[in-house]
């Protein structure tokens, strides 16, 4: 029981904003612009776009998740900052390469979009996590991960039309596809979670590998992925090849 001098009441304009318990939580879908009243701390979630799956019909790596950054007692100042939502990645064109996804941003906080899945005979592309490395005769690696975002894409293994390997995701690394030409594809890299928006919700898994050309089945998204807008997934074989767009979620004390 107290008297507040009303001037000195941090909030913030900006995003679609909710209040849930004690917090006020700014929810970006799409780029925008953060404004404080006054200088302060916030807590913050950016999730970059997930890569694209590589090659869809057989070989395929599963899309990289996109890059998950996470604190609290972030400073900020009575100004406005940018915020930038990262697209997903899409699914390879034929035999092609997946895309990136791109990047999120909130002030100087930048979360790194996830790798392309690789296709026939080629590795997975760096990103926030990596792509899995496209399958069929060559023993191709997933591409790496950025450290204290994502982990790297998972490999395709050696031999005869092997199936394509995981997409890393923020919480392991993507799985490397079987071990024969009989083999799965990879499965992707978990997600992680967050309950910054007051409901535990997992993002940034990685996309399941293509089957190889014998294979019996496409390889399992990782834990926590659903093709939701969003949510930073890489692009699966399972259910939707394009990544999934990221989001900044920024909440504070009411």
């Amino acid at each position: 029981g107290g008297w507040r001098i009303m001037t000195d009441y941090f909030s913030a304009t900006g995003g679609t904003i909710t209040t849930v318990g004690d917090y006020t939580i700014h929810t970006f879908t799409s780029s925008g612009t953060f404004t404080p009243s006054i200088a302060g701390t916030v807590e913050y979630l950016v999730v970059a776009g997930g890569g694209g799956i590589g090659r869809a019909s057989y070989y395929g790596g599963g899309g990289g998740a996109g890059g998950y950054r996470t604190a609290t007692g972030f400073a900020v100042a009575a100004t406005g900052l940018t915020v930038t939502i990262g697209a997903g990645g899409a699914a390879a064109a034929g035999s092609g390469v997946g895309s990136d996804g791109s990047n999120s941003v909130f002030s100087t906080i930048t979360s790194v979009g996830g790798g392309g899945g690789g296709t026939t005979d080629t590795n997975g592309r760096a990103g926030g996590s990596g792509g899995g490395g496209g399958g069929n005769d060559a023993n191709n690696v997933g591409g790496t991960g950025t450290a204290g975002q994502g982990n790297a894409g998972g490999a395709s293994g050696s031999g005869s039309a092997r199936a394509g390997g995981g997409g890393g995701g923020a919480g392991a690394v993507g799985a490397a596809s079987g071990g024969t030409s009989a083999g799965t594809g990879g499965t992707g890299g978990a997600g992680l979670q967050s309950s910054i928006n007051g409901t535990a919700t997992y993002y940034s898994a990685g996309g399941g590998g293509v089957k190889g050309y014998y294979s019996p089945a496409m390889g399992a998204n990782g834990t926590g992925w659903a093709n939701t807008a969003n949510r930073g997934h890489g692009g699966g074989a399972v259910t939707n090849g394009d990544g999934s767009s990221g989001i900044v979620i920024i909440r504070y004390l009411t």
